[in-house]
């Protein structure tokens, strides 16, 4: 027989954008191993650090696993619009955070998204959008990807006590697709339909955190 998953346990998820909010809001939510909140944090890291401590103030939050999600910058050549990236950690300049059960995320995201590619490695936070050289730069550091909120919302989330957290993000511009390029709006409507069907795989990631170890 296979392990049956242990108490109910709270899901966060948290989001910066309406846009991915709404992505998130109209995805299928059958399969939850918990409650789950999907949270719009505001755009910056700033914001994301707020309102994630706010959030987990609560103390029917307080023990939450914690996944921050939406749209990133790829920083690979190869990357396109849609591509998705797991982190195995998040950076900033003031902490690096591990992620947890990525190998996991990677499997059921395979299964909920066929087809689309997903990248593994450091995801890096900014305060401001990056563009051009930068992206190059960046990519020197060891990252795959960069976006505003997602080292920030977990670290919020690990100060505010031990839970497992993770990252996952759908590349909406790479080097060789930047935002300010013709067909940015085909490639965000590719990166929108990909985050509406990766809920499951978060919800499967969140289940394998409540089966018993052995």
């Amino acid at each position: 027989m296979n392990p049956q998953p242990g108490p109910s346990s709270p899901l966060l998820i948290a989001c910066a954008l309406g846009i991915e909010h709404l992505a998130l809001r109209t995805g299928d939510r059958g399969g939850a191993g918990g409650p789950v909140t999907v949270l719009r944090t505001g755009m910056g890291p700033r914001a994301a650090e707020r309102s994630v401590a706010r959030v987990l103030g609560d103390p029917a939050l307080g023990s939450a696993a914690v996944l921050a999600t939406g749209f990133c910058a790829g920083l690979a050549p190869g990357m396109h619009p849609g591509d998705l990236v797991v982190a195995e950690e998040t950076r900033d300049p003031r902490s690096t955070v591990a992620c947890v059960g990525t190998d996991r995320l990677v499997k059921e995201l395979a299964r909920a998204v066929p087809g689309r590619t997903v990248h593994t490695g450091p995801l890096t936070g900014s305060d401001h959008v990056v563009r051009g050289p930068e992206r190059a730069d960046l990519l020197a550091t060891g990252a795959i990807a960069v976006d505003m909120e997602s080292a920030a919302t977990l670290l919020s989330a690990v100060r505010a006590g031990e839970r497992p957290v993770a990252a996952v993000r759908v590349v909406v511009d790479a080097p060789e697709h930047e935002l300010v390029r013709i067909g940015t709006v085909r490639g965000g409507i590719s990166a929108f339909r990909v985050l509406r069907s990766v809920l499951p795989a978060f919800f499967e990631w969140h289940r394998s955190l409540l089966l018993p170890r052995r």
